[in-house]
């Protein structure tokens, strides 16, 4: 089979399997990889050599530096520091919330940033008697918005610096990226603050811990003593338990104070429906709560074994305790790692390595922790899809989509040239993931420039813009979906106020990007 008829083919049938939903995302990149092999457009060193590629590794290594500032508490404390200077005023909340979710999206992800702060943006919306409708939205799109701040900010950014600076460009410096993030930033808060009327009032379906709330609770309802930090401290804490039918510990003699056999944790106080069962020793019986207290990781370890039904995972209250375990030696970590990836000492993916192994060195990290805590699915996508951008520039099929297109647009100038990219990159975003999407684009966008004999730079931060304008529906972006069952949000809710959102991306891609980066 002619190569690019294959290229295109596969193209085809990958987007088609990424719209349907119905295929895992990781399961079409490999297919997309193994495809391109078995119908010889690449080599099979060429068709996995995404799987050993730089970016993917740096990706990886970013999953595990987010992972130790959301477990040690560094963005609950950041967060409930940030949103307490703004009250109760809806106005005032959402612009708190839009610039702190897209600080945090710059230095851990978009989907970190999102998923870190959503639990205290919900508690906060219910403190000031507002749907969480009114602020999760905002969280997911200004998160999109704050991503186009640093080179750390996004996959995509770190793809497009990549393509840039093996296309006869440059790569992108690490703050490079603010010149078009921040204007980005301030048109979308203006936009969330003016647009906050399109904002639907909905009942979301989730209430997460509240963490002053919870430790009141307990105290009234096991007649406690204790003050909340004693309670819920940075390097110990409390859990509820269940004993479940058939458990080993049913008829086993406990009373409140006493050590569990180990020594590990401490039974503060029980539970028998309403009865209190403190100061007396008792059988333990199915349907008994018991009230354990100790260290985080002792608590996590024995919640996770049988005998025991945990009413709030150890691991969930942990990370919504301020400056936890390991915080200071994750923020040493991330000021070490930032320096790098600024000064351009090492390799970008260096960088991030040495930091996630310094984490786990440190201990400010498990390494059970740093696994579970990569995206595998990211990792694969990108791994995956790699090859066919490969595949596009090495079989002419860039060139040859790049040249129907400038056909079609005739002499009307690279602006012209770039809106199109943009759209096309801002319409395939909103059904498939974006990486996929820049993916696909960059080696057109890199033939345009190249036929139009112009700077590849302004094509490549463009497209890292338009990919970043995924606000027209819920599946655009995990971000997106993150927040749509939270809120209670329905499909057709977002358009209304991504719309105008796309219109400044789509604007400052194709208008002021250039400026900058000229052609």
């Amino acid at each position: 089979m002619d190569p690019v008829a294959a290229t295109l083919i596969i193209l085809a049938l990958a987007i088609i399997a990424f719209v349907s939903n119905r295929v895992p995302l990781g399961v079409v990149a490999i297919g997309v990889s193994l495809a391109l092999f078995f119908t010889g457009v690449l080599t099979l060193p060429e068709a996995l050599a995404g799987f050993g590629d730089p970016t993917v590794l740096f990706i990886a290594a970013l999953f595990v530096v987010s992972e130790s500032l959301d477990a040690s508490g560094v963005t609950a404390w950041a967060g409930q520091k940030v949103i307490a200077r703004a009250g109760t005023r809806p106005v005032a909340l959402l612009v708190v919330i839009t610039l702190l979710v897209a600080a945090a999206s710059a230095l851990i992800s978009v989907n970190g940033a999102t998923a870190a702060l959503l639990p205290l943006v919900v508690v906060v919306a219910a403190r000031a008697g507002l749907a969480a409708s009114k602020l999760l939205m905002p969280l997911a799109f200004a998160a999109s918005a704050g991503s186009l701040l640093l080179l750390t900010g996004t996959p995509v950014n770190i793809i497009v610096s990549d393509f840039a600076a093996t296309s006869g460009g440059r790569p992108f410096g690490f703050f490079e990226f603010a010149l078009v993030g921040v204007p980005i930033l301030a048109g979308t808060v203006v936009i969330l603050v003016l647009g906050r009327n399109l904002l639907p009032v909905r009942r979301g379906a989730m209430m997460p811990v509240d963490l002053v709330r919870h430790a009141r609770l307990l105290r009234q309802q096991y007649s406690l003593t204790l003050d909340t930090g004693m309670l819920l401290g940075p390097s110990t804490g409390v859990t509820e338990v269940v004993i479940p039918p058939r458990s080993a510990l049913i008829g086993t003699r406990v009373c409140a104070g006493m050590s569990t056999p180990d020594g590990d944790l401490v039974v503060l106080a029980a539970r028998r429906g309403d009865d209190l069962l403190k100061g007396q020793e008792f059988v333990v019986q199915a349907g008994d709560a018991l009230l354990l207290q100790g260290s985080w990781d002792d608590l996590s370890r024995h919640s996770d074994e049988p005998g025991v039904l945990v009413v709030d995972h150890p691991e969930r209250l942990r990370r919504s305790v301020p400056l936890g375990t390991g915080a200071k030696r994750s923020l040493i970590v991330l000021a070490g790692m930032v320096l790098l990836l600024a000064t351009g000492v090492v390799p970008p993916a260096v960088a991030a390595l040495l930091a996630a192994c310094a984490l786990v060195l440190s201990r400010a990290v498990t390494p059970t922790q740093a696994y579970h805590s990569i995206s595998w699915t990211t990792v694969v996508l990108v791994a995956g899809m790699i090859p066919l951008s490969t595949a596009f520039l090495q079989t002419g099929t860039a060139e040859l989509v790049a040249d129907g297109l400038l056909r079609l647009l005739g002499d009307a100038g690279p602006h012209l040239a770039l809106l199109a990219l943009c759209l096309l990159t801002v319409g395939l975003g909103q059904l498939i993931s974006n990486t996929a999407t820049v993916l696909i684009i960059a080696p057109i966008a890199i033939s345009v420039a190249a036929a139009l004999e112009v700077s590849v730079q302004p094509f490549m931060m463009a497209l890292t813009v338009a990919g970043a304008a995924a606000f027209l529906t819920p599946i655009a972006t995990p971000a997106n979906m993150m927040v749509l069952e939270p809120a209670g949000y329905r499909f057709g809710d977002y358009w209304k106020l991504g719309l105008p959102l796309v219109l400044l991306f789509v604007a400052v891609a194709v208008l002021y990007v250039p400026l900058i980066w000229p052609f």
